[in-house]
Parts: C-alpha cells; structure tokens; sequence
C-alpha cells in the first residue's frame, strides 16, 4: 500500500544550502537557457513547410509526421523521464536530455530525406522530455520557498518568449539560410548549456530510490503518446474516424491501465493519492484550462490574421507577440509574483483566469473591427496567464514532496501538452462546425472555400462566416477558463483551509 502525501517525510537534496544555492539565479539563467531552445522547436518548423516540401519533396503525411514526431514522444516520456531524473539523478538526466537534444538537432539539420527528419525530431522529442522535467524539478530545490514562486515565473517567461518566438526566429533564418539552419542554431546553444550544467548545476535525486516502475513507464508512454495522437488527428480525420476513435480508445483502456498498476504497487510513478489532494487537483485542472484558453485560441487568431486580415506569417506571428511579451514583462520584473503573493494562491489562480476569459472574449467580440481589439485581447490573457501560469505550477509542485520534484516537473508538463492539444482541437472543432453551417459553398477549409468562391460578395460571405465561427469558439473557451478558474480557485481555497485547520 502507497502512503499519502501528507505521510511522505520531505526530503531535502544533499546540495541545496539552507538560504538556497548560492549561484541559484546563474543556474536558472542556465536551466530557462536549455527550456528556451526545447520551447522553440516546438513551433519553429511550422514556417518552414514549403521549403521542407520543395527541397525534400514530403508529402502531407510525412510533413504531419514531421512536426509530430516530436510532440507525441515528447508528451510520451514527460511521466517516465520526470521518474527517472527522481531516481537517477537530476544533473545526470539534464545533461543527457541536452547531449540527445543537441545530437537530434544536429542529424535533423543535415537529414536529406524525410525519413531521417522525422527519426531525428523524435530523438528531440525524447531530449525535451528529459529536459522539460528536470529543468523545473532542479529550480524547486535550489530555491527557497520565498524565492520558488518568482522563479518559476521566470521559467514561465521563457516559455512563453519560446512559443511567440519560434515562428518569429524561423522565418527570418530561412529569409536568410536553407531550411537545416533552424535545427543547426540549437547546436551550439546545447553545447553552451551542456558545459555549464556540468560545472555550475548541483545533482539531487530522491534519497529513497524506489525501484523502477518499468511496466508503468511502458503504460503512461503509450497512453499519453496515443491520447495526444487522438487530439492531434481528431479536426484533420474527423472524430468519429476509426483512426481517431482507435486510438483514443487504446489511450483510455492504457491510461485506466497505468492508473490500477500505480494504485497497487508499493514503489508507484506516480501516487495515486495525490489525487485526493485538493490543491494538487486544484492546480491540474486550472493548468489544462489556461494552456487551453491560450492554445486554442492562438491557433485560430493566427488564422483569422493571415486569412481573413491579409496578414503575411512573419506579420502575424508579431502581432500576436505582445501576449508573450506581457507574460516575459511581468514575470521577469517580478510584478507577477508580488501580486500573487499579496492575493494568495486561490485567487491569484482564479483571478488570473478571470483575466484571461476577458481577453477571450474581447478577442472574439472586436477581432472584426480591426487589430485594435485584439490587441486589447492579448495584452489581457498576457497579463492573466502571467499570474495563474506561475501560480498554478507552484501549486502543483508544492503538493508533491520534494524527492518526487522530477514526477512533479512531468505532471506539469504533461497538463501543458494536454490542454494545449484539447484547446486546438475542441474550439477549431467549434469553429469548423459553425463555419461550415454559414459558407455558401461547398468545402471543408476556408481557403478551399475562398478559393472555390465565384464572386467578391460570396468571399466576403466566407470570411464574415469564419468570424462568426472564431466569435463562437473563442466565447466558449472563455467561458470554459471562467469556470476552471473558479473550480481551482475554490479547490484552493478549500485545501488552505483544511491546511490551516
């Protein structure tokens, strides 16, 4: 029988001094170094499509597989690679998760054909596995309680300037170079952070060393990997598809699977237990509806920009910067830290999400009049996801004893993967559904519709029906952050109390 949280004794790591290490904020410097070059790659390739189908001659398949080759092995291994840096140690896996990221990158920039491309981002994917889980895990033991929650808005930052950033930095290195420069740029920059990792990050791992839980890192691999996949295919193949439906019907009978498993061993991935923690529930489901809110809803702004306002990639990609730089502006001050600490962690999460909903709705009610009224939109779920995101990473792992900090880096990872995948599709779902209910033609995308469309009037008739759809969808993922805020809020509030109690 597993114990609960509550009955586990925190552990302290042997290296972390009692004022916290005294190179912490080098060291983070450091860590947020190495998340920034994994964040980027998220997107990054995404501009790079048309050259990658010229110069390689992919197909559609091999360029979906491409671009999720990586995701879907990174989501995979977030659990397993998060335990095995508890186990192993957490110096020993993020040097290893920069050494394979760095050696992917390398064969990915010189692959010439799409096979080699598509091995080489998964053996990225497996590189920013092991470093999404352990950069975090490592910043929550050289810290002090105090000083945790402005560092992990710090590492939010990074996240954030990462995502808006990839699109950005893509395009001006093919403006410049052929496509390999955007995998060859993370080479040295894998080298730079390796080298300082070895001299300057202190090891700890977890003095208990539970047995390897190989068979439940078999099944949450192959669970999380097919879940991700069914999200992923849902919108292109249709949800109702025998791929889709397979596939997340293996996710579900794996997933249920690995959770029986963990709840019966005596050395789990992951304890069930923590379930029963209303914080850590707290902070999960406000996790995945934030990353939701902010996912989804720039995946279908990017869209409205290019298709419907004319705007180039590169445009569009700077003009939905500014909710990027919100996060990196009031995190990297600290400004978002000193308001959560002045509001406690319910509210800030809640309030946060409040935020955010607003900036949702804006978006989706002004985006027709122009760029003013997006502009407004972004700067709020900026300035909201800049006081939940931190908020709720710090719940999550302040709700996990210390000497499972890897398992909690995974687990953050993990809602981030999920409910980024879950926004993309439920509200381009939304958004398809009510366009094509309104498009006077027949087609299934707006540009096969634009395309198809005879007349000025029937395109404008097109793009005032993808506006429609966009107002729709966006509303309902505002509404869904409204209420996730409150539930976590209140769960929050709840755990405080019986903590105090």
């Amino acid at each position: 029988m597993t114990t609960s949280p509550q009955e586990q004794a925190p552990a302290q790591p042997q290296s972390e001094a009692p004022g916290g290490h005294p190179q912490r904020w080098l060291i983070l410097g450091v860590l947020c170094l190495a998340v920034l070059t994994v964040v980027l790659d998220n997107t990054v390739l995404n501009v790079a499509i048309p050259s990658l189908t010229r110069e390689l001659g992919a197909a559609t398949s091999d360029i979906q597989w491409m671009i999720n080759a990586y995701s879907l092995v990174q989501s995979g291994l977030l659990l397993t690679a998060g335990s095995a840096a508890d186990r192993y140690g957490r110096k020993k896996m993020l040097a290893a998760g920069l050494a394979l990221f760095g050696v992917g990158s390398l064969v990915a920039g010189l692959a010439d054909s799409t096979g080699q491309l598509i091995a080489a981002r998964a053996g990225m994917g497996v590189g920013g596995a092991l470093l999404m889980t352990t950069v975090l895990a490592v910043a929550i033991q050289i810290f002090t309680p105090e000083e945790q929650p402005k560092a992990i808005g710090i590492w939010a930052a990074v996240n954030s300037l990462g995502f808006a950033a990839g699109p950005l930095l893509g395009g001006f290195m093919l403006n410049h170079f052929w496509w390999g420069a955007i995998f060859l740029i993370n080479i040295p920059v894998a080298v730079l952070a390796l080298v300082a990792v070895v001299v300057l990050v202190p090891e700890s791992k977890n003095p208990h060393g539970d047995r390897p839980d190989l068979l439940g890192a078999v099944l949450s691999t192959i669970g999380m990997a097919a879940l991700v996949y069914a999200i992923i295919s849902g919108p292109e193949h249709g949800w109702t598809s025998g791929r889709v439906l397979l596939t997340a019907t293996v996710a579900v009978v794996v997933l249920a699977a690995f959770a029986y498993w963990e709840s019966r061993i005596p050395y789990p991935m992951i304890d069930m237990h923590f379930f029963r923690n209303r914080r850590f529930t707290g902070a999960v489901s406000g996790g995945v509806l934030i990353t939701f809110g902010m996912g989804g809803s720039l995946f279908l702004l990017t869209q409205h920009m290019q298709f419907v306002l004319g705007y180039e990639p590169l445009e569009a990609g700077l003009r939905t910067a500014p909710l990027a730089l919100m996060i990196v502006a009031l995190n990297f001050t600290g400004v978002a830290a000193k308001w959560a600490a002045r509001l406690g962690t319910p509210l800030a999460i809640g309030l946060g999400m409040a935020v955010m909903a607003g900036g949702l709705a804006a978006i989706a009610t002004m985006a027709s009049g122009g760029y003013a009224g997006t502009l407004l939109g972004l700067v709020l779920i900026g300035t909201g996801a800049a006081v939940a995101s931190p908020a709720m990473s710090h719940a999550i792992m302040s709700a996990i004893p210390p000497e499972k900090a890897g398992v909690g880096g995974g687990i953050n990872g993990t809602v981030a993967e999920f409910g980024t995948g879950l926004g993309v599709a439920v509200l381009g779902a939304l958004l398809n559904s009510r366009f094509a209910a309104l498009i006077p033609v027949a087609a299934t995308s707006l540009p096969a519709a634009l395309a198809a469309a005879g007349s000025a009037e029937e395109k404008a008739e097109i793009t005032d029906a993808f506006s429609s759809g966009l107002e729709t969808s966006l509303l309902v993922g505002a509404l869904a952050v409204l209420l996730g805020g409150l539930v976590a809020g209140a769960l929050l509030r709840r755990a405080e109390r019986g903590d105090s109690a």
